[in-house]
């Protein structure tokens, strides 16, 4: 059942919670995280509840601002909104530390957490993580054209996939930029899985490789998975997140 909370910000952020049982409460919780115009009714999102509940654990899933059913536009939003987003959801609705699993931009927000409060992460998968991406595939695959544009008219269309082309704001790639978290020190005090297809166009395993040569994590694995897309959502993909979390000593 959907529930709301308002964030310090004073944002209305819907979300799921499931209770852990008595056998999974010495346990870590499981946050969800999503990605960029996704929201917590995803495949992945809603396969981790399952998993959660057939465990014993503890698990949550939101809406950042601006996505499913959370207040705000989207075009209003930017990487620190969600980010801050997720630091409130997990203080205000979970309790000790989480095991954080970050998709595609989902990824970049759990990365931004860790940064923020890292006693509360127990550990971190990353599933075709997508950190810096306003900057490293946005704003360096830009044309003359299209930088002049998004900032004289403050945005601009991209093609999409999807049912609709992707507004891009200035907004998001100025503060973006302000989020980056692969020029600078990224201590990461904990487990960290990333599972990554070598089919994703979108995030292409280059950035799952430069982030685990980037990142200061005694405990850090990378999985390619041949053939595997973006949504790694395929039922062996689902599988082997399954493992991966089942696989943490923690």
């Amino acid at each position: 059942m959907t529930t709301r909370f308002q964030s310090p910000e004073g944002r209305s952020l819907a979300y799921v919670r499931t209770d852990a049982s008595a056998a999974g409460a010495s346990r870590p919780g499981v946050v969800f995280l999503s990605g960029f115009k996704s929201d917590m009714t995803g495949t992945k999102a809603l396969f981790l509840e399952d998993w959660a509940q057939r465990h014993g654990r503890a698990f949550l899933r939101f809406d950042y601002s601006g996505h499913g059913d959370s207040s705000e536009d989207f075009l209003d939003g930017s990487i620190g909104d969600w980010a801050a987003d997720a630091v409130a959801a997990i203080s205000a609705l979970t309790r000790g530390p989480q095991i954080l699993v970050g998709s595609s931009m989902g990824g970049w927000i759990a990365l931004l957490v860790c940064l923020a409060m890292p006693e509360r992460v127990a550990a971190l998968v990353g599933i075709a993580a997508a950190p810096d991406f306003t900057e490293d595939s946005m704003w360096d695959g830009f044309d003359d054209g299209q930088r002049a544009a998004l900032m004289n008219e403050g945005a601009i269309e991209l093609p999409s996939e999807y049912d609709e082309p992707y507004i891009i704001t200035r907004r998001l790639i100025e503060d973006g930029r302000s989020r980056l978290v692969l020029r600078d020190p990224l201590p990461l005090p904990f487990a960290v899985r990333l599972l990554q297809g070598t089919a994703d166009v979108d995030v292409p395993p280059s950035v799952a490789l430069r982030l685990l040569d980037h990142a200061d994590c005694a405990d850090l694995r990378l999985t390619l998975v041949k053939g595997a897309d973006h949504r790694f959502s395929e039922p062996e993909n689902l599988a082997l997140l399954a493992k991966t979390l089942e696989d943490l000593e923690v």
